[in-house]
């Protein structure tokens, strides 16, 4: 398909019921494609040329604020970075190409879903506890450990695409992907402290995670979220309350 041809998106409508399950259906819409479109730009098009009350969550149209994130054929995807050429390629051709909302959390009206257990869980997390002068120091190594975690946008793809929350709904058992990743960075800064290990193991459910890797696979930041933080995090678990050695240390007074 050449990108002046037109193109048919087949849409979720659709809003909440009184018990909070998704009532809805696809809608199919057909319009015009122009070189150099992403998801995102069809769906303001959309918008502007058959559905102007069409829900849809954005706002800086470059991958920094996580705000556009929904399924686009069946794969959690930021629709601003997503460009149309690649959906063209992967759609098989006569068929429309699917676009949902995030389907791990709430509905709250066509594409745009209820995020606020990310507000939730982002209170429960202790900050960082440092020394209190502000003269702090350490080396670039350190500093550019943690680097990679600040790249998170919260788009909550990884959320999105992460069983334990979209299948098994632990949502109040499981931090999930995107707070072990702020918990890494807290865990991991060289002047932190704090010992959050009791709340990761208990509170937080990282047991609950069997590596699988999917969250990794959708980060549009590129975090590698299951190598460098959650299998951390899960070493030092593993360390404070299934080490031997640990376990003797600490009924001698050593730890």
């Amino acid at each position: 398909m050449r990108m002046d041809e037109n193109v048919t998106f087949k849409i979720f409508r659709g809003e909440p019921d009184e018990d909070g399950v998704p009532n809805g259906e696809m809608i199919d819409y057909t319009v015009e494609m122009d070189e150099g479109m992403v998801v995102l730009d069809v769906i303001h098009r959309i918008q502007a040329e058959h559905a102007p009350d069409l829900s849809c969550r954005w706002n800086c149209k470059a991958g920094k604020c996580g705000s556009c994130s929904a399924e686009v054929n069946g794969k959690p995807r930021l629709m601003c970075m997503t460009r149309m050429e690649e959906v063209l390629e992967e759609t098989p051709e006569g068929e429309p190409i699917l676009v949902k909302p995030m389907q791990a959390f709430p509905l709250t009206k066509d594409l745009v879903t209820d995020t606020s257990w990310a507000y939730e869980m982002n209170k429960k997390m202790v900050p960082i506890n440092g020394p209190e002068e502000l003269d702090w120091e350490f080396n670039q190594n350190e500093a550019n450990r943690i680097q990679e975690f600040r790249g998170c946008i919260e788009c909550m793809l990884c959320v999105n695409t992460c069983h334990v929350l979209r299948e098994h709904e632990k949502f109040d058992e499981f931090a999930g992907p995107r707070f072990f990743v702020r918990l890494a960075g807290l865990e991991m800064h060289p002047l932190d402290k704090e010992n959050r290990i009791p709340e990761i193991k208990d509170d937080f459910g990282i047991g609950y995670c069997n590596i699988t890797r999917c969250c990794t696979e959708v980060c549009p930041a590129g975090i590698n979220i299951t190598d460098n933080a959650i299998i951390p995090l899960k070493e030092r678990v593993v360390t404070e309350y299934y080490d031997p050695i640990a376990i003797i240390g600490r009924k001698l007074g050593l730890r």
